[in-house]
């Protein structure tokens, strides 16, 4: 999967690339509000943010759920590899429901995009989610609390089937603002949450194939 991962990035490194705006349609988004009610992301939270910590320790294992660490040109963020139980559908639902997490924490959404590139054996569709933090002050310093910084959330997809989220933060290093907050922190407040019961696990399967 790494070696997938590693060519994937090569491969549209420098290529022409052509985004336009994306929004859910008035179906999707009645069916996205439904499985937020439903609470269906509580079988996922938990589970990544375990991986994650197991992948930081040096201790995650090849089953289950994997998270890769990312640290590139003054960005730090993770990978959250698609695992089949999931289901397309369920990873879509999950990518939109980071992006409100994100929101609660205070953040807005500057832009949604999508981009398509069409390779020699394969086409690769790229859903981008870019948010800045609310211009709020820090009440200790008057500076622009800048929280954890720009955060990006991608979803990237092979031929229709995800291969992962990607969630990088960029902080801000200009005069006038906070220190970022950290990964761990961000990842904290996004991904800690209560396991799923047994009436939350069993909604998966009514939303594993279609968004």
């Amino acid at each position: 999967m790494l070696d997938f991962i590693h060519n994937l990035f090569r491969s549209t490194a420098g290529a022409p690339v052509a985004w336009h705006a994306v929004a859910l349609s008035p179906a999707q988004a009645r069916r996205h509000t439904r499985w937020v009610e439903e609470r269906v992301y509580l079988n996922w939270l938990g589970p990544y943010f375990k991986a994650y910590h197991l992948r930081k320790g040096g201790a995650a294992g090849s089953r289950g759920f994997q998270v890769q660490l990312l640290q590139e040109s003054g960005c730090q963020g993770v990978l959250l590899l698609f695992h089949p139980s999931i289901g397309p559908g369920n990873f879509r639902h999950f990518f939109e429901h980071l992006g409100e997490r994100l929101t609660a924490l205070g953040y807005h959404r500057a832009c949604a995009d999508e981009c398509r590139q069409q390779h020699q054996q394969h086409t690769e569709t790229t859903l981008k989610q870019f948010f800045k933090p609310n211009p709020t002050d820090c009440p200790q310093t008057g500076n622009c609390d800048q929280k954890f910084g720009l955060v990006t959330i991608d979803l990237v997809a092979m031929n229709r089937q995800p291969v992962f989220i990607r969630l990088t933060s960029n902080p801000v290093l200009q005069p006038g603002f906070t220190p970022a907050r950290s990964l761990d922190e961000l990842l904290k407040a996004l991904l800690e949450a209560p396991a799923a019961d047994a009436a939350i696990e069993a909604k998966i399967a009514e939303y594993h194939d279609a968004f």
